[in-house]
């Protein structure tokens, strides 16, 4: 992968996570600046996520830690957890929330 295809790999990605979270309803806003999308949570809590262009990876930062994301068989997955990258961060927003949030 080229950085054109990295980079454009993760505005959808980006742009998907953006979209998940308005229609679930679910109170936390989000702002993009530069290579970093934050999350930020009623309780003041962040997650933060960014694109690594030198490695080709996205980086996660949560309460729970850090997770770095590679792109394999089209889909972001962690190195650490091996869960797809959508499913950790509905995992991390509930968590830092502190309540479920419906994600259909």
């Amino acid at each position: 992968m080229n950085d054109t295809e990295f980079h454009q790999l993760v505005d959808q990605m980006l742009e998907q996570i953006e979209q998940m979270i308005d229609d679930s309803g679910a109170d936390i806003d989000y702002e993009t600046t530069g290579n970093v999308m934050t999350l930020d949570f009623e309780d003041r809590s962040q997650i933060v996520i960014n694109r690594q262009e030198p490695m080709h990876e996205i980086w996660l930062a949560s309460k729970s830690g850090g997770f770095h994301f590679q792109y394999t068989d089209q889909q972001w997955i962690c190195s650490k957890t091996g869960l797809e990258l959508i499913a950790l961060l509905r995992q991390e927003c509930e968590k830092h929330a502190g309540e479920s949030i419906d994600w259909d």
